[in-house]
């Protein structure tokens, strides 16, 4: 699923970013906030006009704001770390 369409308050991990649908300062700026795949990921709140506007996140342990063009790059996952994770690989 994408990052805009995850539950406030559901951990999840990314699973994969679409990174040409970025620009390349935009994809800087996302690597130093630390997304990067497998990367924890939390959805805390949805901003702007019935929700719609920027998204903040918990990435790790730090919270930042990203625009929702760029959330819908992030293909996120909820479960385990890795797969196969749940049977002790």
């Amino acid at each position: 699923m994408r990052l805009t369409d995850l539950p406030l308050r559901q951990p999840a991990y990314v699973d994969l970013i679409d990174w040409a649908a970025l620009t390349p300062s935009e994809g800087q700026r996302l690597r130093e906030f630390g997304l990067c795949e497998g990367a924890s990921v939390e959805a805390l709140h949805h901003g702007g006009f019935l929700g719609k506007g920027p998204i903040a996140c918990k990435v790790g342990r730090m919270t930042i704001a990203m625009r929702r063009a760029h959330a819908a790059a992030i293909t996120v996952r909820t479960g385990p770390e890795t797969p196969g994770s749940e049977l002790g690989a």
